[in-house]
């Protein structure tokens, strides 16, 4: 077989961590491909940290970020930027993953191309254009624009087959996530050498929490401070642990309302392991973020999501998170429910993962080989992954 190059273009830390297991499984198949990792930094601190983890050094930088640019600019410098990166290294494929504005507009560029494109974690939907914004959308449009969709879950596959998309053209791998996830937590770990070593952790059930989606600025973000205030009053052994994005807007607010509160940790954003040691040792976790979602159950943590819908359902479906809103009187009283009684918290521990295996990275390098070889199925349907729900 030809060797063929494959370019792997990751703007946000998410994107980075997800894509961090596949370009470890692409490039054990040297004799096959040339992996080319093309950063749009998108994210450049936190994406930075990622790649420092998994030992990534990008081929490629673009360096697209630009103090207060808005999503119009971003896309705009990511399409130019992306347009003479794939002039220069013309590679006979594409890798994207997910629904940010690097993934729509790397699409794109490619497309303009000729470069064939494969889309990893295809096929979520909320239904809802505005939320989350602009994700929801840029993952739509990527669908369009791609030739391969990788589906984390049956559920997102589903959802592909709805939208017309050819059944030979969709491969069910089972979320990466879970792949960076199992692999991540396998490194020693201890608290007291990091800058969280003040935080009495032992002695308190521990609600950790993340919130920092486009559509929650302002109002929405404010109900979330002001319940999380009013859980620690209520509860004398919790202790909440908030790493905070650095977006201004989120920042501005959150050290407004719960700055200098009692029992309250407002940290700085944490690399990957030891925000996933963090999740180990919390009680509870609220958030409304995708990956969270995802990683959550391996962990065995319930998860109350803090949005008012989820393109992420299959947790919810199988007992393991529910979707709580951005309401103060909400969030206090379904997190109440979980601190109340026992009985609710392990109701909601199951033991499987809904979003995948630690096998999805495996599955989309083989469905590539397949791809240029020209055999088909891209997979064999024995080899993808199955959904397991609790019944």
């Amino acid at each position: 077989m030809k060797r063929h190059r494959i370019a792997i273009v990751i703007g946000t830390r998410p994107e980075a961590i997800k894509m961090a297991p596949v370009i470890q499984a692409l490039k054990k198949r040297a004799q096959l491909f040339d992996t080319v990792v093309i950063s749009t930094a998108q994210h450049r601190q936190m994406l930075d940290q990622v790649f420092s983890l998994f030992e990534i050094i990008p081929d490629i930088d673009l360096d697209i970020m630009r103090p207060n640019q808005s999503l119009n600019e971003l896309a705009a410098h990511v399409l130019s930027s992306m347009d003479k990166a794939l002039h220069d290294l013309k590679p006979d494929f594409l890798l994207v993953q997910g629904d940010t504005t690097t993934v729509l507009a790397a699409s794109l560029a490619a497309f303009y191309n000729h470069i064939p494109v494969g889309h990893v974690e295809a096929g979520l939907r909320s239904h809802d254009v505005n939320n989350p914004f602009p994700e929801e959308m840029n993952r739509r449009l990527t669908t369009v624009l791609a030739g391969i969709h990788f589906a984390p879950t049956v559920l997102a596959r589903q959802e592909l087959l709805k939208e017309g998309i050819h059944p030979e053209r969709i491969i069910v791998t089972g979320n990466t996530i879970v792949d960076a996830l199992l692999h991540q937590l396998e490194r020693p770990f201890n608290f007291k050498n990091t800058s969280l070593a003040h935080i009495p952790f032992e002695n308190h059930r521990v609600l950790l929490v993340t919130s920092h989606r486009r559509e929650s600025w302002g109002e929405d973000l404010r109900q979330m401070c002001l319940a999380l205030e009013a859980l620690v009053k209520r509860f004398s052994d919790v202790i909440i642990v908030y790493p905070v994005h650095m977006n201004p807007r989120v920042h501005e607010m959150v050290t407004h309302v719960l700055g200098g509160k009692e029992r309250i940790f407002l940290i700085e954003p944490q690399d990957y392991l030891t925000f996933l040691n963090l999740m180990k040792v919390s009680y509870l976790i609220l958030t409304d973020s995708g990956g969270v979602q995802e990683e959550a159950p391996t962990l065995k943590k319930p998860l109350l999501v803090l949005r008012k819908l989820t393109e992420r359902p299959e947790a919810m479906r199988a007992g393991q998170a529910r979707v709580i809103g951005t309401n103060r009187e909400s969030i206090v009283e379904e997190t109440s429910c979980l601190l109340n009684s026992e009985e609710n918290y392990k109701a909601m521990i199951k033991d499987h993962n809904p979003f995948g295996d630690g096998q999805a990275s495996e599955r989309i390098a083989c469905a590539v080989t397949r791809w240029f070889s020209g055999e088909r199925p891209l997979l064999e349907p024995e080899k993808e992954f199955v959904t397991l729900v609790s019944r």
